[in-house]
Order: C-alpha cells, then structure tokens, then sequence
C-alpha cells in the first residue's frame, strides 16, 4: 500500500508502506510479491519472529485517485489463543484500501481508507476483552521534502482489542524521512505513536531505521531495526514471546 505504512513488506513495503508517492501519468496496475524474516506492523510482531510471505496489487489512475490490496501471512491469532487456551484461527492478513493524492502549494497529500481483514478468523472466541480484528481505519497523510507525516484513526475497535468498552477511537502518528543515498540506496528513520481508546496502558512509541536497496529489475531488499516502548505483559506476549522486543528484519521484494 501498501500501507501497515502498515512497514510492509515489513518495512520494505511499509503496513503495510508502499503507497505511490505520486500519482501517475496514465492509469496503471502493478503488482509486488515477497518475503521477510518476520512480519512486523507498527513495531509489533505479527508472525511470533517467523518469516512471513507478502504481496500485493495496486491500481493508480492519472487523476489522483488509487486502490489496492495487500496480504501477509501471519501468527498472532493463532498464538493469542494458544496462550489463552482457545483453539483460535486466522493464517491471513488482507489489506484492502483506496484514497486520493494531490498536490497544493508543493506539499504532496494523500487521503484514503484502510480494512483489515483477518480471512475466516475466532479471535473473538477468547473472551469477552476481544472482538473481531478487523479493523477499519481513514487516514491522511502530507510529504514535504523526504519528510512524510501521516495520522490514522480507527472507526471500530482496534484489532479486536474491547476492553474497558472497546478500542474504537484509536489513533496512530508517525513521521518518516527518506533519503536518498544514490546507487539505489535509500535510507528511511522512522517514529511513531499508537494511542490506544479506553486502554492507555496499552499504548506507546516504535521506532525503526530502515536502509534499502534498488537491485534494479523490480528487485529490491532492505534490513530495519525496530524497536518499541512497549511493555512486556501478557497482552503483548504469545506463549512467552515478547512481540515487542527489538528485532531486526530483512526482505526481499519483487514489483512488476
């Protein structure tokens, strides 16, 4: 998108992040497929450090306007019930989104709409705290120069999280610059806040430096190193993996 921004292919494809800078000069379909050494979105582990399989389409029309799909393949259901002791399932991540880009006075904007879909998933099955996952969310982002800023907010619970009346209401800020190191270098800091509705305790800050490469031919790769405020409790953890802790992640990715 590609958004989980969602730092897919995590973080070579940014959420989610591979959403076009620009719009292009005609119409067009293009499409993305790769693989990390895990699967991390606002610098929560999505995959319990596994690696993970990701690709994605993207349609961009001439006037501004784009839509696009992107999955992932993911753990974290599946772990949260193992740790609660519910046979909970949903293998798949789907991301489905479209928005608006234009340009006024030299700042770049982009307003959209994101859906994540979790295929088939009970995560609800675990208790009374936990909804169902999906998650609908609008956001609007400015880039000036290589710097992005971009603030996205929840229109239902944030990813099943429903204690103390639910999640909805959520919030997410990051900023994010790209630089362009030549020879197909390019290096992106990036920061970010979750807010959490209702559930402060459960909010906090990610960070992560991301250095990419162009290999030319629709090939790229990149390494990050991501790190989080996040604490270590139960609601972070899946049978005793921290999915905030520090890693670092590699990909590989292909665009045609």
């Amino acid at each position: 998108m590609n958004l989980k921004s969602k730092i897919v292919l995590a973080i070579l494809a940014t959420s989610s992040a591979a959403f076009a800078q620009t719009a292009p000069v005609a119409p067009e379909v293009t499409y993305n497929v790769g693989v990390v050494s895990q699967y991390r979105y606002r610098g929560i582990a999505q995959t319990k450090g596994d690696a993970a399989l990701q690709g994605g389409v993207d349609y961009a029309n001439a006037n501004g306007f784009y839509l696009g799909a992107w999955g992932s393949t993911i753990k974290w259901i599946k772990e949260a019930g193992t740790h609660n002791s519910v046979d909970t399932k949903g293998p798949v991540e789907l991301d489905l989104y479209g928005g608006y880009k234009f340009e006024a006075a030299g700042i770049a904007y982009d307003v959209g709409y994101l859906r994540y879909q979790y295929v088939n998933n009970t995560y609800n099955k675990i208790g009374a705290d936990y909804s169902n996952p999906n998650t609908d969310e609008i956001y609007g982002a400015a880039t000036y120069g290589v710097l992005t800023a971009k603030y996205s907010y929840t229109l239902s619970d944030l990813f099943g999280q429903h204690a103390n009346g639910g999640s909805k209401h959520s919030s997410y800020f990051d900023l994010t610059a790209n630089f362009d190191l030549g020879n197909g270098y390019t290096f992106a800091p990036h920061a970010g806040r979750q807010t959490v509705a209702n559930n402060a305790g459960y909010s906090y800050t990610d960070y992560s430096l991301t250095l990419s490469k162009d290999l030319g031919d629709g090939l790229s790769a990149s390494v990050a190193s991501i790190a989080t405020t996040a604490k270590y409790n139960d609601n972070l953890t899946s049978n005793g993996y921290n999915t905030s802790k520090n890693a670092l992640v590699v990909g590989v990715k292909y665009s045609f």
